[in-house]
């Protein structure tokens, strides 16, 4: 006589979808190439980019132009660095306007803070989850100095709109790229369309190095000298020549680390292969989901490429008898559903940028003008009213993707994600009787 299936969701008792020790793979994943490229750079004795006779970190710098298709790549020691790095380069000033959308790792807003500089938010598409024409248009005031654009999670934004819009106004716009390398709009890459463009390289993005590390693309040779001359103290920098120690305008120490330049080289040799086989991988996993009424898998426009550095996954409410008030439940719900069968699922950024409480008060520590943050000191969810719904509504599966070789694990999470959805009622039950407040409804007192 055969033994009964325990079909119970797990967070009801019955047994797990992933067995438990069964872990995501490592990333980024480390070869004895890579390996041997930084005891290379070890073994040089140079190691930043002030060291006479440095390869690794030109080396790098030629081989991403080349990639991305700009004229020029400037590595420096983080993404956020190389965001904060190329707004200054594009000549953005303390006291200006930098638009940036409302749903973004908190950098993309924090950036321009840092060089003294006013974030004001555009909502997003809730489709693309990224800022288009119409909502970049309505954020423009006679103060905007450049508008970064973010292609968040890996799918690029409507650049071609927004270049249309801004051009005509003088104004540049940036690509913060960070999560989408290798990533194509039109048959161009990501971080090649904008006056100037910054990348990531933290280990935990698609393109990696072994910890932080950042790139600078133009085409501009001008905005590449103020890069350069801005990564190190705003000396003027020239290969073939000493260091004269003489800075010639306020610039940072955004140098990066030779041995993780090195790093980098070695996983930008395989990074295409591996991007394949991501694609290919993503692409099977969500074939399996796309049938399940009331989730919403993400996609790409028959233009355009998606690196899928996050997979972020809409609910719809409706599906499940539900009103469209209790996406947030909902959300919390499925979520909790998941993670009991073992699929990491998780929100990712709980708040609209204008929304934390980074930008609600008054930078204390740059001489802002008395009015600074007026566009977003005032903010309630009304104003991001996509961007509120986007994070209500939807959960994201990270990293576990990344690794080439992750398919038998997508598979296992595909399994997971249907059996939670073979179970409506006991989510709407569990949505239901879920105390909820809205993250931006609770405080935000200062920790200290």
């Amino acid at each position: 006589m055969t033994a009964a299936v325990d079909s119970r969701l797990a967070m009801l008792g019955g047994p797990r979808s992933v067995p438990r020790g069964r872990r995501i793979p490592a990333w980024p994943r480390v070869t004895p190439d890579d390996e041997a490229a930084v005891l290379r750079s070890l073994r040089s004795g140079a190691f930043t980019a002030a060291a006479a006779g440095e390869e690794e970190i030109p080396a790098l710098e030629r081989e991403w132009a080349q990639y991305v298709g700009t004229e020029h790549a400037l590595a420096v020691s983080n993404g956020t660095a190389a965001l904060s790095l190329a707004l200054a380069a594009a000549g953005v000033r303390p006291g200006d306007e930098v638009v940036v959308p409302a749903l973004s790792f908190v950098a993309s807003g924090i950036a321009p803070l840092h060089i003294g500089a006013i974030p004001v938010f555009a909502d997003i598409d809730p489709e693309t989850f990224n800022a288009d024409a119409a909502r970049v248009a309505a954020a423009l005031t006679p103060r905007t100095r450049a508008v970064v654009v973010v292609h968040l999670h890996g799918l690029p934004a409507d650049m071609d709109e927004i270049l249309a819009l801004t051009r005509p106004l003088g104004i540049p716009v940036v690509e913060d790229a960070a999560q989408a390398h290798g990533a194509t709009y039109r048959g161009a890459r990501v971080g090649s369309l904008g006056l100037v463009n910054s990348f990531s390289l933290n280990v935990s993005k698609n393109l990696a190095t072994c910890g932080e590390g950042g790139l600078v693309n133009t085409d501009d040779p001008d905005v590449h000298r103020r890069a350069l001359a801005l990564r190190q103290f705003g000396e003027v920098i020239e290969s073939d020549k000493p260091r004269q120690y003489v800075s010639h305008t306020m610039g940072w120490n955004h140098k990066p680390s030779a041995p993780q330049c090195a790093f980098t080289r070695s996983q930008l040799s395989r990074f295409p292969d591996e991007a394949a086989a991501r694609d290919a991988n993503v692409r099977t996993f969500l074939a399996r989901l796309r049938d399940l009424p009331g989730l919403l898998v993400p996609s790409a426009p028959d233009d355009r490429t998606h690196a899928w550095h996050i997979l972020r996954f809409r609910l719809a409410p409706e599906a499940f008898g539900l009103p469209a008030g209790m996406a947030g439940p909902l959300r919390a719900a499925v979520v909790r559903a998941m993670r009991a069968e073992g699929v990491p699922a998780s929100t990712y950024q709980h708040l609209p940028l204008p929304a934390q409480p980074v930008f609600r008060r008054p930078p204390t520590t740059v001489g802002y003008p008395p009015d600074a943050l007026r566009a977003v000191q005032g903010w309630s969810p009304d104003d991001t009213p996509a961007t509120c719904r986007v994070i209500e509504s939807s959960f994201v599966i990270q990293k576990a993707h990344l690794h080439p070789d992750a398919q038998p694990l997508l598979d296992l999470y595909a399994q997971a994600v249907r059996k939670v959805w073979e179970e409506p009622d006991v989510l709407v039950r569990y949505a239901r009787d879920l105390p909820y407040r809205a993250p931006w409804e609770q405080t935000d007192e200062a920790p200290w």
